[in-house]
């Protein structure tokens, strides 16, 4: 699944999941070839990641955080054991917290979104849907993103970094002092 498709499931599944929906209410009942319809659909749009990526993400940034206070305030020949435990102790959260997490989600989707699609789409837009969803071309596409993106990036890189680099540099350099000047004002306090 590309990125900016993936981002946007996620916006309409996070919508949904946090914003409360009328499709919590009572929904009526769904015909069995429309249901297995929306399931194809379900299928192709990865919203069972929802909740991991929700999880992940801070826990990421707290491995980060981490990362930054033990390359900073640990001795060097500790520093490797330290960041051995804090991502042992992040990974482990991870495994134990993770497979509930895909359940609740998953319970999550089929009671919020798979309504929504029912009452949304035509069973015909629907089957129309889960064929561009599931189509080689689509898959092949999506496959060719990440190199694109890349190709790009690369691009961009050579025709700007020449310009862009010394103003990084001064930019930093600005942060370096503002950031000396503050530790320096708090330490003579």
């Amino acid at each position: 699944m590309s990125m900016s498709r993936s981002m946007s499931v996620t916006a309409v599944a996070l919508g949904l999941v946090f914003g409360g929906s009328a499709c919590a209410q009572a929904a009526p009942a769904v015909p069995a070839e429309k249901q297995a319809v929306v399931n194809r659909v379900l299928a192709k749009m990865a919203l069972e990641n929802v909740g991991l990526q929700m999880l992940q993400a801070p826990v990421a940034e707290m491995v980060r955080q981490s990362r930054v206070v033990v390359t900073s305030r640990v001795p060097a020949e500790k520093q490797e054991a330290a960041m051995k435990d804090v991502t042992a102790e992040a990974t482990a959260f991870l495994e134990k917290e993770a497979p509930p997490l895909r359940v609740s989600t998953q319970s999550v989707v089929q009671s919020s979104v798979a309504p929504l699609l029912a009452q949304k789409f035509s069973l015909e837009e629907l089957k129309q849907l889960a064929d561009i969803l599931e189509s080689p071309v689509l898959a092949k596409f999506e496959g060719l993103v990440p190199e694109m993106k890349k190709t790009v990036g690369d691009n961009v890189a050579k025709a700007n970094g020449p310009q862009i680099q010394p103003k990084m540099t001064e930019l930093q350099n600005r942060v370096g002092l503002r950031l000396r000047a503050a530790v320096g004002q708090a330490g003579g306090q």
